[in-house]
């Protein structure tokens, strides 16, 4: 079985797969509301409206999961992304592939968030359900439509995420 160990999230690493959202390191934005708060652009389109699709924002409260974990399938969504931000600090897991055919176990890539930051999933993303270290709610901001964007591929040979010591 293919161990992953998730390394830590960066933007440059996780660039295939989407964007990290975070406040940007030494980044000030730009003043707003009398000068009392900062605003950071981070995402200018999320790309959620490809076929006839709309954005929803929901909250998942996810239970805590127990590493090592493995993983058995993926899922993608081909036509829009998806978001997901921590509300409170809450660390989770990401098991990536990149868009395109379905992934084998060899293909994976694991990242941990350090708790403040979320992510948005480029379309075709292939992702594992979310993997959370800390029980908690997450804003998920995505594509909806009448038919269902998601796609679920099970891996011929299932790999093991672990965390980092």
């Amino acid at each position: 079985m293919r161990v992953l160990v998730a390394q830590p999230l960066t933007p440059a690493a996780f660039a295939p797969y989407g964007t990290v959202l975070a406040v940007p390191e030494g980044g000030t934005g730009r003043p707003i509301n009398g000068g009392t708060s900062q605003r950071f652009d981070l995402v200018d389109d999320m790309a959620l409206a490809a076929g006839g699709g709309r954005p929803a924002l929901a909250i998942f409260r996810a239970q805590a999961r127990v590493f090592p974990h493995v993983v058995g399938e993926m899922e993608r969504h081909a036509l829009g992304s998806q978001t997901f931000v921590p509300l409170g600090t809450r660390r989770f897991v990401l098991v990536v592939a990149r868009a395109g055919a379905a992934p084998a176990a060899g293909d994976l890539a694991a990242f941990v968030t350090d708790g403040a930051q979320g992510v948005l999933l480029a379309p075709g993303t292939w992702h594992h359900a979310l993997l959370a270290i800390d029980a908690g709610d997450f804003a998920v901001i995505e594509r909806v439509a009448p038919e269902v964007d998601c796609d679920v591929c099970t891996l011929a040979a299932p790999a093991q995420v672990q965390l980092a010591p």
